[in-house]
């Protein structure tokens, strides 16, 4: 038998942890119930940010279909612009051109104009017996339509190192090459005009030229030692011109001062320029040809009041300090690398 005293420490032990129960049951539910209603909370809280997202996504899904519809239309308008394009009278472009260190940088500066000016095909024609790979790989990466021809000029008929520009015709049998092509093609639209390749064209001078009934005429600047020259327009007509330069000539204008419309050299098969035309003639002799008049010329350019195209020149470049760097370093520059 167990001492009375153990069973009366016993008792009391276990009454005063009843009573201690007792005592800290209400805080226990009370804690129990502040978990509860916090669950219940965060519960609330996500449905909440359940149906807000729930009602961005239906928004998003109204703004997706809408610009679902937007781009279809824009397709749309974008298939009839091309189309619309597609039907402008396309433009030939006929440059000639030769080997020279800036040739790359020239053809490059052109290419990168005319991509922005719809339906033209560019005729590019090197003074060369072959085409070259420079040329040929220029071409094939300029995004353009384009056709590749190459004439050498006689050796008698080039201009040497020291002589001046004007002293000889240049780029003759590139662009007769340019016409003869056209002539073989059977396309009876459009418009022929003669870019040089180191000249600077406001785009606006294409959009001029596009619907050409015959030849249209515009300003050329910095060209002739001036600022500027001009068909002179008098009651909206073309009655001489502006240039220092033998202004009694026929049509005294710069090769980027016109274009001509592709039926007439059609009509005129046998047109061509003249290496013997004389300085400054060469226009004048093929506008004759093509039986050209004063009165069929069309003044574009807000009448010839805007230069739309400049006669420039790229510098030519001074490469002396290659053979210095070959003496004085034993190498120059590496002729692998494309310039």
């Amino acid at each position: 038998m167990l001492p009375r005293k153990f069973i009366y420490i016993y008792l009391c032990g276990t009454v005063a942890a009843f009573v201690w129960i007792f005592i800290n049951f209400a805080t226990w539910c009370t804690d129990n119930g502040d978990e509860i209603d916090l669950e219940k909370k965060k519960v609330q809280i996500f449905q909440q940010k359940y149906e807000s997202q729930k009602n961005d996504i239906e928004v998003l899904r109204r703004q997706l279909d809408e610009l679902k519809v937007e781009l279809r239309r824009a397709e749309t308008r974008l298939s009839q612009r091309d189309n619309d394009l597609s039907s402008l009278p396309k433009i030939y472009l006929i440059t000639p051109t030769h080997t020279r260190p800036e040739q790359k940088a020239d053809l490059t500066r052109l290419s990168y104009t005319l991509r922005h000016v719809p339906n033209i095909h560019w005729i590019v024609i090197e003074d060369s017996p072959s085409k070259t790979v420079l040329v040929k790989k220029f071409l094939a990466g300029c995004k353009l339509s384009y056709t590749h021809l190459n004439v050498a000029t006689p050796e008698n008929y080039k201009l040497k190192e020291s002589d001046p520009n004007w002293l000889k015709p240049r780029g003759v049998l590139q662009r007769n090459a340019g016409i003869d092509w056209i002539q073989k093609q059977p396309q009876t639209k459009g418009v022929v005009y003669f870019a040089d390749d180191d000249n600077t064209y406001d785009l606006q001078v294409f959009e001029e030229m596009r619907f050409t009934v015959k030849v249209s005429v515009w300003p050329v600047g910095l060209v002739g030692y001036l600022w500027y020259e001009s068909p002179v327009i008098k009651n909206g007509k073309v009655s001489g011109w502006y240039t220092y330069w033998k202004p009694n000539r026929k049509f005294a204008m710069d090769m980027a001062g016109f274009a001509v419309n592709l039926r007439l050299f059609k009509e005129n098969p046998s047109a061509v320029f003249h290496m013997k035309a004389g300085r400054g003639n060469l226009e004048s002799d093929l506008l004759t040809q093509l039986g050209v008049t004063m009165d069929d010329l069309e003044p574009k350019a807000s009448g010839c009041t805007k230069v739309l195209v400049w006669h420039t020149r790229t510098e030519k470049s001074s490469l002396k300090n290659e053979d210095k760097m070959l003496k004085l370093y034993g190498y120059n520059s590496d002729k692998t690398i494309e310039v």
